[in-house]
């Protein structure tokens, strides 16, 4: 998984921009992402506040974390 530039703060800003009418192409320039990034973010982050969105990339990345435990241990197995 790759590692975000962009706090969730940041991201749920940007959101709230194109929430609020600007152009995804306008926000995403501002914030120095393609649209396409804008359009990602809303998909897994619309509808929540920054608490939530950083309470699942927690979680996201203890699920990653205990998935490479898994697969070092069976391989040691």
């Amino acid at each position: 998984m790759t590692v975000s530039k962009h706090s969730e703060a940041q991201v749920m800003a940007a959101l709230k921009q194109v929430e609020a009418g600007r152009t995804a192409e306008d926000v995403a320039r501002e914030y120095g992402v393609s649209k396409h990034t804008i359009y990602a973010w809303k998909a897994k982050y619309g509808g929540m506040d920054a608490s939530e969105a950083q309470r699942l990339r927690q979680l996201e990345d203890e699920n990653s974390r205990l998935k490479r435990l898994v697969a070092d241990l069976s391989l040691d197995r």
